[in-house]
């Protein structure tokens, strides 16, 4: 098992009672959900903080982070991300100064100003009366709150957006690639049928409408680039700090930049989700377009569903955040030599993406006549037989002149590697 790469401190008071509601929901979506379970072990740790040591009425027990001692000797994570829960217990109790909650509201400032490429600090308002005038407030009224405003409003229930907000911001502090906001890539078929014309282009105008309603930046699709621009290096450019959402109706399988798009976004390892949108059906589908996560978007009384969209995007955030988490494994496995991975592939390897690695591969080892087995890794779940069998036998169509090994942490751990 590797060190871990991330831990996430949820504080609360227990007086408070919706905390350890929300408490919960934070824990069960890192902890539960199938996105991160594909990572290593290890790679997330959720750590809820609400008494202390010795029980109620104790401040809760410390965060700790690199540079700080942690218990029984244990290796702090490489990032940190603090979530405190603002109740009005918590701000009358850190209201006194002499008091020790008001020393730990001051520590978690401490921390994130100590470390601020290395910690986060994302609070949450439980309550308003919390953050009015408060002496909590004022020690951690300078960071961004998630979860802010009338999420339904936009049709958004506030436990959703607080964890897309909570994810995006971790995301943008882990992310090995300069990021300020995560960026949407829009892709969807500027064409349609005579049957879906008007469909499309409602589902293309609440696609945009959500996102301006979300912390995600501006997105970004061909509508966007400046006549002239050369729209293969642009997209390249993107591909560290953008996600893919891609609007999957009847005609978009068969456009030639629609496949573009993806054939770019999965070569560069950006994240994709394919919004499955289809209404009448496909002619063939494409081979391209698949092995990718996937969402239904339906429609209720003539209008696309808005959750739908949500529920889109907030997988889109997910894999942000897995892929980041997935190359900081990477590079922890320089600690880890007998690991011996050519490819931390950041998804399931498929024809296309397995033939663009061969070709980077046989460039930047010109010289290597071994006749090593090549171990590939991806996060999990793992391929099935028949598909993992399709990739062997093609690899040993190609130039490469080895045989590959293709695995998932969970495999290779039973394998003792």
């Amino acid at each position: 098992m590797l060190p871990p790469i991330l831990e996430i401190f949820v504080i609360w008071h227990p007086d408070d009672l919706r905390g350890a509601d929300f408490a919960e929901k934070i824990f069960d979506h890192f902890m539960k959900g199938a996105t991160f379970s594909g990572v290593i072990g290890g790679g997330v740790q959720v750590s809820l903080r609400s008494t202390g040591w010795e029980g109620p009425g104790t401040v809760p027990r410390p965060v700790y982070a690199e540079g700080r001692a942690a218990p029984n000797g244990i290796r702090p994570a490489s990032f940190v991300a603090v979530v405190p829960l603002l109740g009005t217990e918590m701000a009358a109790c850190v209201e006194d100064v002499n008091t020790q909650w008001h020393a730990y509201a001051r520590a978690i400032r401490d921390l994130k100003q100590e470390s601020p490429d290395r910690v986060g600090v994302f609070p949450y308002a439980l309550d308003a009366g919390a953050t009015n005038g408060t002496n909590l407030i004022e020690i951690l009224g300078n960071f961004q709150f998630v979860a802010v405003g009338n999420p339904e409003r936009h049709g958004e229930g506030v436990e959703s957006m607080l964890c897309r907000d909570l994810t995006q911001g971790i995301a943008q502090l882990v992310s090995q690639d300069e990021m300020d906001r995560l960026t949407v890539f829009i892709s969807h078929t500027k064409r349609h049928s005579q049957a879906e014309g008007e469909d499309v282009d409602a589902l293309v105008d609440l696609v945009r409408e959500v996102i301006r309603n979300t912390r995600l930046n501006d997105f970004f699709d061909a509508n966007d680039l400046q006549p002239g621009t050369d729209w293969d290096q642009e997209l390249r450019d993107k591909s560290g700090t953008s996600a893919m959402l891609a609007l999957r109706t009847d005609l978009y399988c068969s456009r030639e930049w629609c496949q573009r798009e993806v054939v770019i976004a999965k070569t560069n390892g950006m994240p994709v989700i394919m919004m499955d949108a289809i209404g009448i059906g496909e002619e063939r589908g494409s081979f391209l377009m698949d092995h990718v996560p996937r969402i239904a978007v339906r429609k209720a009384d003539g209008r696309w569903r808005r959750q739908d969209v949500y529920r889109a995007l907030n997988l889109l955030v997910d894999e942000c955040l897995k892929r980041a988490l997935w190359m900081h494994q990477k590079d922890l496995a320089l600690e880890r030599p007998e690991l011996d991975v050519a490819w931390w592939a950041p998804h399931a390897p498929e024809p296309l993406t397995l033939s663009s690695w061969i070709d980077d591969y046989l460039t930047q080892n010109v010289d290597d006549d071994s006749e090593d087995t090549i171990r590939i890794l991806h996060p999990d779940p793992p391929l099935g037989p028949e598909e993992r069998e399709v990739l062997m036998n093609y690899a040993r169509t190609t130039r490469l002149g080895k045989e590959i090994d293709i695995m998932t942490p969970r495999q290779l751990a039973t394998r003792g590697g």
